[in-house]
């Protein structure tokens, strides 16, 4: 893996906020990925694989897709810093920790979602205090979410209650 540490390749950078940018929304980018990220590159095929921000994963960049699996602490850093929040699904407290511990959020549980979350989409579970409780992938639109009483919303990956 190469690693870029102190001296940031700018190049990458600017492709790291891009593409940001592209996924989450305009303007994203800069404050998901300040300048003192470090890029790891694959060993493999020297294409940008990992962005970390003091030793801490925040994404990886999906090879096939092009796109951002983002990382609690990206989707921490997500919510945190980007106003108003993107790509965001609340769910019922009754099923916060159920969520947490990995397992799907169901459209009858969410309370509220972003309206522009499309299938497929990189997006962030919260609670009713905007807190984090998972990463995953929207299944439904951030519509038929709000909308659906059946089936699941988002697939979650990881929940912030899990076993590392």
């Amino acid at each position: 893996m190469k690693l870029v540490g102190e001296t940031v390749d700018m190049d990458a950078l600017e492709k790291i906020r891009s593409v940001a940018d592209y996924q989450f929304g305009r303007g994203t980018g800069r404050k998901l990925f300040p300048d003192e990220v470090n890029i790891v590159y694959s060993k493999n095929t020297g294409k940008i694989r990992h962005i970390h921000l003091k030793r801490e994963l925040l994404a990886t960049l999906r090879p096939t897709t092009g796109l951002f699996v983002l990382t609690l602490a990206g989707a921490k850093r997500l919510t945190r810093e980007v106003a108003p929040m993107r790509y965001w699904v609340k769910i019922m407290g009754e099923v916060e920790a159920f969520v947490a511990k990995g397992r799907s959020a169901f459209a009858k549980h969410v309370v509220d979602a972003d309206l522009e979350i499309r299938p497929n989409d990189e997006v962030v579970v919260i609670n009713g205090k905007n807190e984090v409780l998972a990463v995953g992938r929207a299944l439904l639109s951030g519509k038929e979410m709000k909308e659906f009483s059946r089936g699941v919303a988002v697939r979650v990956r990881r929940g912030a209650a899990e076993k590392s």
